[in-house]
């Protein structure tokens, strides 16, 4: 299970039931201080008081448009893994999943100049002899194998990682009603 980590400012914030109740009906949603109200049950000026105190610990942010009367609010990174803490196991696995992809491509290019600065510099007879041609593949395959591997084996951990973070995020994607 993911921790969460809360300060006393956070403790005060939660320690009331209605916010609590706010929280969880801004959950996947971005709603007006109305539609917080229809929601929860509880009158629009107490709702107000409630949101300051939400988006002063950090748990809502504030969506305020220029030339828009409406104010809407929505739950922050703070507020939704608070509510849903398997979700920052998915950053995590997404984040993994490209350092692998980023670690294979790399290597796979090193494999490559290497392979390519090495038939173009050949030595014979005391000089360096430009040009003298590609390797054929079997040649860039056979000499260094380290270089190869690790991109294949990175790609290929990118490729299963991958699948599972997208697996797990369709699984604690929140259902839209």
């Amino acid at each position: 299970m993911t921790k969460v980590t809360l300060d006393i400012k956070d403790f005060k914030a939660l320690a009331s039931e209605s916010r609590l109740d706010i929280l969880k009906s801004l959950d996947g949603k971005n709603m007006s201080l109305q539609d917080i109200s229809t929601a929860t049950k509880l009158h629009e000026v107490t709702i107000h008081e409630h949101l300051t105190k939400l988006v002063e610990a950090g748990f809502v942010k504030k969506q305020e448009r220029e030339g828009h009367k409406w104010v809407y609010y929505r739950l922050s990174w703070k507020g939704s893994s608070l509510l849903h803490p398997e979700n920052t196991k998915v950053v995590v696995l997404f984040s993994t999943t490209f350092f692998a992809l980023a670690i294979g491509v790399y290597s796979m290019i090193v494999f490559i100049k290497e392979h390519l600065l090495m038939s173009a510099i050949q030595p014979g007879d005391g000089e360096i002899v430009l040009g003298a041609g590609p390797p054929s593949w079997y040649e860039m395959l056979t000499s260094s194998p380290v270089l190869l591997s690790i991109s294949i084996i990175c790609i290929i951990l990118f490729t299963i990682l991958l699948l599972v973070s997208v697996w797990k995020y369709k699984k604690n994607k929140p259902q839209k009603l």
